[in-house]
């Protein structure tokens, strides 16, 4: 049996995304009889029932006053401390077993954290989506699409790391991975459109979307998806009524929600991976910097339509893309061809292959 860890965090800020992606991965992991373990210092309560559910071991961390400055990095403040002081909270969680990997992903960790918790491993993976630093590494997952993947990391990761790139290695559920084979690629009319900015949505742009969508002439259903920590639930669930639209709170039917939608309305994060694996038409809107480069390039590549920044988006914007892909079944049509065309359903096995066979 092979010990392996996830250091990952979600909160309000973060988002759930980065949690979710790592829960995909030990889901499969712990079919192949691995035991693992989440160490998390921002962990809410939904989602260690999650891991409890599932028979996963987590360890929370506590949140050290800061003794040294915290780093440069952008996203240094997710973390709530030093790397140093976090990588030394983390050793002494591990202090219990020995490790076979330690898979880390969280923006606030690079290099100065990965080379002291090596220490307790045998191996180490990052999961990444954003480039913007060094990492000291055995394995470098980055699951998202970029018209330039293939040169993002030179320089950046050790010369004998292996890169996996791009969405084929997305880490899908296994609900999307069995729709996957039954879904077609979108035609005729649209009758349900789904709408889903995250697990969290702080900045409810949610309820931008139910706004523009309450002003669309059609006969067609609307499914608005919300997770439990949102923090806008009662009024999006009251605008909801109002407009005749089904609200979902913490689905656990998100899968089938999004094969039987014909177009979609949400954010860049990782649902675009799910989206995309069942072939959904998308209209996108950005909410966070590092989720915006992906956006522009699977425009590009043709695979979602990438309405802009969520700040500088207003309700006519957004009306206006939902009403111009509601008359237009060729694109619509070809949205879906190309969303599918990137994605493959074996991710999680060749990742999840890596870490027990090829690794061990």
């Amino acid at each position: 049996m092979l010990n392996i860890a996830f250091r990952t965090d979600a909160s309000s800020q973060m988002g759930t995304g980065h949690f979710m992606r790592c829960l995909t991965l030990a889901d499969e992991l712990k079919k192949k009889d691995s035991h693992v373990c989440f160490i998390s210092r921002n962990l809410p309560p939904h989602l260690r029932d999650m891991l409890i559910q599932r028979g996963l071991e987590y360890v929370l961390l506590s949140i050290p006053p800061i003794s040294e400055p915290i780093d440069e990095l952008e996203h240094a403040n997710w973390l709530g401390t030093s790397q140093t002081q976090d990588a030394q909270i983390t050793i002494q969680a591990l202090s219990n077993k020995s490790w076979d990997w330690v898979v880390v992903d969280h923006y606030a960790l690079d290099e100065r954290w990965e080379s002291l918790v090596r220490v307790k491993c045998k191996k180490l993976m990052v999961i990444d989506d954003l480039a913007d630093r060094r990492h000291d590494c055995d394995v470098l997952l980055d699951q998202n699409y970029y018209a330039d993947m293939q040169t993002r990391y030179l320089g950046k990761v050790p010369e004998l790391c292996q890169l996996i790139l791009g969405p084929r290695y997305a880490l899908l559920r296994d609900e999307f991975r069995v729709l996957r084979e039954k879904v077609k690629v979108r035609t005729g009319n649209v009758q349900k459109i789904l709408v889903f900015f995250g697990g969290i949505d702080v900045e409810n742009y949610t309820s931008l979307a139910i706004q523009a969508l309450a002003e669309v002439k059609g006969d067609f259903q609307v499914d608005i998806v919300i997770g439990a920590q949102n923090p806008n639930q009662e009024q999006l669930r009251n605008a909801c009524v109002n407009n005749s639209f089904i609200c979902h709170v913490q689905t656990t039917r998100m899968a089938e929600l999004m094969a039987s939608a014909d177009l979609a309305i949400g954010g860049g994060g990782g649902a675009t991976w799910e989206r995309c694996a069942l072939g959904l038409p998308t209209i996108v809107i950005v909410m966070a910097k590092n989720q915006r480069k992906s956006a522009i390039d699977l425009d590009a590549f043709g695979a979602i339509i990438h309405l802009g920044d969520a700040h500088m988006i207003e309700k006519d914007d957004l009306l206006r893309a939902i009403e111009e892909l509601l008359i237009n079944e060729k694109s619509r049509t070809q949205l879906s061809i190309a969303s599918m065309s990137l994605m493959s359903i074996q991710g999680h096995n060749i990742i999840s292959k890596m870490l027990t066979e090829n690794y061990a």
